[in-house]
């Protein structure tokens, strides 16, 4: 069936905080067109690469279809009593606090409000936590501290009125790709200048005027010198001060602290400070190199205190300003999805609030301390203190920290429940229960984004199989367990007024959040609901806070906060002697079970990889395309290595995004311990102590196939294709029979076999054939294998002999490794461009190849290639993508 002529429908992508619109159109077959939203606030129509791909990422491959009991299909009554039953039968056996759920904002607010309300009000624990507290619990707190309620003061347009953009622990570029590309629109209009903050060198650092790699764990003490620059520059708004409590202290220990624990230069730093100082209109970005830190809270905190001595806040071009990482990460924080929480930025410690709140329920309970944070609530699964667990939209047995005894400990609890989109998660295999929900596309709700603008997501698409919205489901569990008439929601609309009834609740309690505006929305309206940024009144919408100051502590005034220098927790050590980073890479999504669906999205990174320094490398004897064995105390990891100069001598990045699904030996939280700050909670993730060694491989590999393979090895990872799967292998041990052990892998035990090989290089050279079509092909050396990797994944028409040559043949050319996933342009394709002197500049390019014209996040890369314009190679570190 056409879909050309079926209408568009607004929604809006689940992928980061940006919350950018989109327009779908289903073609009538179960997929669906994706293009940006130009009348959407956030985007304005562009997408980045992982918002242009949605489309490859809708159907039923891997999809969870009926709920399972231990791993038998079942009907949806029989899961649902029993999740009620047991989950009831914990509570009476054990009491409240020995059942908790860990949910995610990947759910609708609509959805995240009812698993709050079932948990607080109903079962009466505060034992809900979400995974947004790896990623923006410590930009919560310091806003608690300093403004006395989680408000972001900024809006998205500040970044177009700003003279001045620090992005501290944010690559923006890659991770906020559209936000990044407003900013370079400012940049060229008006000359907006950018410093980057970081330890190592980002794409977000190509258009920089000044990038500061400081230590890891310094902004505490760089911020502190800002501050007291500030002071005695005479630099403070006296005015604004009136507005504000806690300067002095704040100085006295903002001056009790050294800066040269930064690593940067006198020199470095005083520039800084005059550029900060001297330039009024300035925002200051920071994202999780702030916030995943054991000292998140204070560097949050040592932010704020600059912009507030300055009054540089909620005024246009000015402001402190979290970018969260999910997307609706702020949706989960304004209904109390966090366990030291309530809706509508209430606190659970008050009283008053709770009273108010258990009221406004009719709830027969409701808990009168925090509930246990991620880190703390899976110690206590460990400890047997929590014997029931209801996991929603996250697979916290890979990214939690000491990810190896989280996954050890969620197997051993008691009754385990997870709803998903799929049950081929590190988590969903550990399950009692699983139950399957609406994906993006099939499900309808809103979410808030990180300029507190509420966006509708729309489904597009029916459900597959027995699948539903998660609302749904809570609400009949909370049913069950005896509370009908509290979860009788017919729809996500019914929902969302009473949500916005209960924010006029905490609005008598001068709390920021507000939505009371739509407590009468009616369903059409709700259906047609536009993007809009809260406070919502019966008077109308609002824009920026803390401008004229109306600060959110008893005395309406803000609150400077002392903070001083603390280093990481975990310092190296000689057994421990480098510094691990983890973060982002361009094109993948949490741990890919959306992203790594699409065949253009794994093209860029294909393989988990560590960077490492050119010196380090030396030291160790890596060469480039080796693979790095990775420990810490908590546990060990295997990284194809990555020679660069963007990470310094010492420290290490490694991107989070493997599974036991995709790398089951690459993923980086088994390594990070399980270190938190203080007071919000949040792990830290930026600075964890490994020893790394060359893996003593006897064989690398490298595979394709048409399916997965089922291989057993030391290594491998596996990637999509446009005709299959890419794997890299290797292995610590000689394999006899190679033709035993691909069929076995491969599952081809009849198929025809071509073969070559070279006993004396050790090299090995397969092909499956069956019917005429080549099931798959494996390329074995003793050294990390070099062949065309991206010519063979993308080539099914060859023959057996011309795959087994590993190169490209005939007239056609070898893209390389892909660098613009948005069009899949491959680096030799450019490289051979700029060496034919057909291009000479990025629009050229783009021009010529279409790279860097779509969400602009590869431009480094082109960059890059255009200043270096190398002769074409094929390197060892080319060969490892």
């Amino acid at each position: 069936m056409d879909g050309s002529n079926l209408p568009e429908i607004r929604s809006t992508c689940p992928y980061c905080g940006v919350g950018c619109g989109v327009l779908l159109r289903p073609d009538g077959a179960g997929g669906v067109a994706v293009r940006g939203d130009p009348d959407h606030p956030a985007n304005r129509g562009r997408l980045c690469s992982k918002g242009s791909a949605l489309g490859e990422t809708v159907g039923l491959d891997q999809r969870l279809l009926t709920p399972r009991v231990e791993g038998q299909d079942t009907d949806w009554d029989s899961a649902l009593d029993l999740v009620a039953d047991r989950f009831s039968q914990t509570i009476r056996d054990h009491g409240p606090d020995s059942v908790a759920f860990y949910v995610s904002g990947q759910l609708l607010t609509e959805d995240y409000y009812v698993a709050n309300k079932l948990m607080k009000g109903f079962i009466g624990s505060a034992n809900i936590d979400t995974n947004s507290r790896l990623c923006m619990a410590s930009s919560v707190a310091g806003h608690k501290r300093a403004f006395g309620t989680d408000t972001v003061p900024g809006i998205y347009e500040d970044l177009e009125e700003a003279d001045l953009v620090v992005l501290v622990g944010s690559n923006l570029a890659w991770c906020h790709p559209v936000l990044y590309q407003r900013l370079m629109a400012a940049r060229q209009s008006r000359g907006t200048k950018i410093v980057v903050i970081d330890p190592r060198r980002t794409a977000s650092c190509d258009q920089a005027d000044m990038h500061l790699a400081l230590q890891p764990g310094s902004d505490v003490a760089l911020f502190n010198r800002l501050l007291t620059r500030i002071d005695g520059d005479q630099g403070c708004d006296a005015e604004f001060l009136n507005k504000a409590n806690g300067l002095s202290v704040a100085l006295e220990a903002a001056a009790a602290d050294d800066p040269a624990v930064t690593g940067l230069s006198p020199d470095q730093i005083e520039a800084f400070c005059d550029l900060w100082i001297g330039t009024g209109r300035v925002v200051t970005i920071y994202s999780q190199g702030v916030n995943q830190s054991s000292s998140g809270t204070d560097k949050v905190n040592a932010i704020l205190n600059c912009h507030l001595a300055t009054g540089r806040i909620g005024r246009p071009g000015m402001g402190p300003f979290s970018v969260t990482g999910q997307p609706n990460a702020m949706g989960g924080r304004e209904v109390g999805g966090l366990a030291n929480m309530l809706a509508c930025h209430l606190d659970l410690e008050n009283a008053e609030h709770r009273t108010a709140v258990r009221g406004f329920w009719d709830a027969p309970a409701m808990p009168d301390k925090p509930g246990l944070k991620a880190v703390d609530l899976f110690q206590a699964i460990e400890a047997g203190q929590i014997r029931a667990l209801w996991v929603i939209h996250t697979n916290p047995a890979v990214t939690m920290p000491e990810a190896d005894r989280v996954a050890k400990a969620i197997k051993n609890c008691p009754f385990v429940v997870v709803t998903d989109i799929t049950a081929q998660t590190d988590t969903a295999r550990l399950a009692d229960v699983l139950l399957p929900a609406a994906g993006w596309g099939e499900k309808s709700g809103t979410v808030t984004n990180s300029d507190r603008t509420i966006s509708r997501q729309r489904a597009v698409l029916s459900p597959p199989g027995q699948a539903r919205p998660d609302w749904q489901i809570l609400s009949q569990v909370g049913t069950r367990m005896g509370w009908g008439l509290a979860f009788d929601y017919e729809t996500p609309a019914e929902i969302f007024r009473e949500y916005a009834a209960l924010s006029g609740v905490a609005r008598r309690f001068g709390r920021d959040f507000d939505i009371s505006g739509f407590v009468d929305l009616s369903d059409e309206a709700y259906a047609a609901l536009a993007p809009t940024r809260w406070p919502v009144t019966e008077s109308g919408a609002g824009d920026r806070f803390f401008g004229e100051g109306a600060f959110f502590h008893p005395d309406g005034k803000a609150r400077f906060i002392p903070v001083r220098h603390r280093a990481p927790a975990v310092q190296p050590d000689a057994e421990y002697p480098f510094v691990l980073n983890t973060g982002r890479i361009r094109d993948q999504w949490h741990t890919m079970t959306r992203s790594g669906l699409s065949p253009r999205l794994s093209a860029h990174l294909a393989e988990p990889f560590v960077d490492i320094h050119p010196r380090d490398a030396q030291d160790l004897g890596l060469a480039p395309a080796d693979l790095a064995e990775l420990k810490s105390p908590a546990g060990r990891g295997i990284f194809r290595v990555r020679i660069t100069e963007d990470v310094r001598q010492g420290q290490l990045f490694a991107p989070i995004h493997w599974t036991g699904e995709t790398a089951p030996s690459a993923r980086v939280d088994a390594l990070v311990p399980a270190v938190t700050d203080p007071i919000s909670g949040q792990p830290e993730s930026k600075a964890t102590r490994v020893s790394v060694a060359r893996l003593q491989a006897a064989w690398y590999g490298f595979a394709i196939s048409t399916t997965p393979l089922e291989v057993e090895a030391e290594y491998w990872a596996v990637a999509r294709t446009e005709n299959g799967y890419r794997t890299e292998l290797a292995g610590c041990s000689d394999i006899e029979d190679w033709e035993q052990a691909a069929r076995g892998w491969f599952g081809v035990p009849d198929a025809d076999l071509v073969s070559t090989s070279d006993p004396k290089r050790g090299t090995v050279r397969l092909a499956f054939v069956k019917d005429n079509k080549v099931l798959g092909a494996l390329f074995v050396a003793r050294e990390p294998v070099a062949i065309m990797r991206d010519y063979l994944s993308s080539r099914p028409d060859v023959t057996p002999a011309q795959l087994l040559a590993g190169r490209a043949s005939g007239a056609f050319r070898d893209p390389g490794p892909t660098v613009c996933a948005c069009f899949g342009v491959g680096a030799k394709t450019i490289l051979r461009s700029i060496e034919s002197g057909a291009v000479t500049s990025l629009d050229d390019i783009g021009q010529a190849l279409h790279a860097g014209t779509n969400c602009g996040s590869c431009k480094p890369e082109l960059a890059d290639l255009l200043a270096k314009a190398e002769p074409i190679a094929t390197p060892r570190v080319a060969e490892a993508g």
